[in-house]
Formats: structure tokens, sequence, C-alpha cells
């Protein structure tokens, strides 16, 4: 992850966001845990950032209750639409606004 205008921080996220694998999700909280981080929304002001999507799959990382959370920076509209289309394509389901499959969990 060699970018000028990095952070350390920004570089942690970003390299263990890469190990979450397609067809899995993860919450910011549990991104923020595996990097020795105490605020998820740090995470989030991190991806909301991401110079290297989709290879750094952000879209791969939803809120603590299940739901889908944001997407670039948004908390709806069409950035969210491309953050649900994306995650279905891999087969990541949502049932009334919650993640459908608990095990799909990283």
């Amino acid at each position: 992850m060699a970018r000028k205008g990095l952070t350390a921080f920004q570089r942690r996220v970003y390299r263990a966001l890469a190990r979450v694998p397609r067809g899995r999700v993860t919450t910011y909280g549990r991104l923020a845990a595996r990097i020795g981080c105490r605020s998820p929304r740090a995470v989030g002001q991190a991806l909301r950032r991401n110079p290297f999507a989709p290879r750094v799959p952000c879209h791969r990382v939803i809120a603590a209750d299940l739901s889908a959370g944001g997407f670039a920076g948004r908390r709806g509209g069409a950035a969210l639409k491309r953050k649900l289309a994306r995650l279905a394509e891999e087969g990541v389901r949502f049932r009334r606004g919650k993640l459908a499959e608990a095990w799909r969990l990283w």
C-alpha cells in the first residue's frame, strides 16, 4: 500500500480490510479491533477516503447492528445502492435491512 499522503493508520485499515474474503463482511468495530483501534468511527473515516477501491473492498464493511451502514461517506441514495449491489454480486443479502446470513460475518 505505497501511496503518498496515506497515514500509517489508513495503511493498517486498508491492509486488514483487504483480507476480508469475497462473500463475507465485517463491521467497523471488528475491523477496528483487528488493527488494535478502539474507534470504529476512525475506521469509517479512513474507508470514506479509500483510494484503492474496489481492490480494498470497503463495501464489505457493515454497521454493528448488521445493517448495511454507509458507503463513500453517504448513508443512503445511489452510494448505498452501489454497496448493496456489490455485496449482492458476492452473494451477501440483507433481509428487512439486516444481514440475512450471520455466517457471512468475518
